[in-house]
């Protein structure tokens, strides 16, 4: 029997060797396959689909937020300066009343009886003033007795202008325009010196002070714009103008006090409301996309720029950021105006693929719009 070669399996020792004959040829033919699919070119494969958005010059405003309260341009508490007994009250709450109208008028009628005998007493010296110097026009009156009776009349005029000042003291005038709080006295009460009766605010201007970090100091100046809110009006965005900034700092909060003013025509901001503030510098030119374009890796930014030249080849690149504001970033470094990048389908697409550009968004072109407007064309080319 001659010997086996080592080269050739015994069946006895090899039992499976016809069952590994028909696997290694299915092996061998998806392997092929693979293979095959690998070699493809990828310029074969149909370009993804995205929308993109251009980097522009826009105008960047940097603003800075605080908290304020509200306080009438005018305001004030009336109250009186003797004691006495009311006689008339002439407002309503809420009244809007003008400047100089009666509000309050205290019992002044001992006042008015000694104004009317000094009135009297004022008519009978000029009386006497007037007689005496037709007397010395003719020589038959003495000229220092003409003088002494005119001093007389000076001194009673005097009087009477006292009088009517502390007269005065007994009506409250309005001193401006404004509306009256609520009535919290009635005719008939006796009020004494420093005791509050009415309170009148200028509401058609409003005065707001807020504080801002002292790091802010710098970027403050008065006639800068700024918006206001109010929990009591969510919806509403009141406009107004820086007027003063605080002399001080306060050495505790390291805070600066400023004042604005806003225009209140429907009188429906009040005194002490709180308000949201955001002051608006003055705009800069700065290069601005939408906040879609970014992919974040930890600390660092990244975009898709689509180079037009290439057939919208896609190029992975770090820019450095900036500010943000609702829906959109300021681009400080990594790109230039014009530059077109992916703004919708960044996961979809890689460093060196091509893309296919739908269309680009803008202020006037939305994703909505692009998407509508690419099955339009679909419906119509089927």
């Amino acid at each position: 029997m001659p010997p086996i070669s080592p080269l050739v399996r015994h069946p006895a020792r090899f039992p499976f060797s016809g069952a590994l004959a028909p696997a290694s040829g299915v092996l061998a033919a998806a392997l092929l396959i693979v293979l095959g699919l690998l070699a493809t070119p990828l310029a074969a494969q149909e370009p993804t689909a995205v929308i993109g958005a251009r980097a522009s010059l826009e105008p960047w405003s940097d603003p800075i937020e605080g908290l304020g309260t509200l306080s009438a341009d005018e305001s004030v508490t009336l109250s009186t300066t003797v004691t006495e007994i009311i006689r008339e009250l002439n407002f309503q709450d809420g009244d809007t009343v003008e400047a100089g109208r009666l509000l309050v008028r205290l019992a002044d009628d001992e006042e008015q009886a000694d104004l009317r005998a000094a009135q009297a007493l004022r008519d009978e010296r000029r009386n006497t003033v007037n007689r005496l110097a037709q007397l010395q026009e003719r020589n038959l009156a003495p000229r220092a007795e003409v003088e002494d009776s005119r001093a007389r009349l000076r001194q009673v005029e005097a009087e009477i202008q006292a009088l009517e000042a502390r007269l005065a003291n007994y009506q409250l005038r309005a001193p401006f325009d404004g509306r009256v709080g609520f009535r919290n006295v009635s005719v008939g009460a006796l009020v004494t010196p420093g005791m509050d009766l009415v309170t009148l605010d200028k509401l058609d201007v409003m005065k707001l002070d807020f504080t801002l970090p002292e790091v802010s100091l710098g970027l403050l100046e008065p006639g800068l714009t700024l918006t206001a809110q109010s929990a009591a009006y969510p919806e509403e965005v009141f406009e107004g103008k820086v007027a003063s900034i605080g002399t001080r700092v306060d050495p505790v909060s390291r805070s600066v006090t400023v004042r604005a003013e806003l225009d209140n025509p429907e009188l429906r901001l009040r005194p002490g409301m709180l308000m949201l503030v955001v002051v608006r510098r003055p705009p800069r030119e700065t290069l601005v996309l939408p906040e879609s374009v970014l992919i974040p890796e930890g600390q660092r930014q990244y975009v898709l720029v689509l180079h037009e030249d290439e057939a919208y080849r896609v190029e992975r690149r770090q820019v450095t950021i900036g500010a943000r504001r609702e829906g959109e970033v300021e681009i400080v470094e990594g790109l230039a105006s014009g530059d077109l990048v992916v703004a919708h389908g960044t996961d979809r697409v890689r460093d060196g693929q091509q893309a296919r550009l739908l269309g680009i968004m803008d202020d006037a072109t939305t994703v909505a719009d692009i998407i509508s407007r690419q099955r339009d064309t679909a419906e119509a080319d089927s």
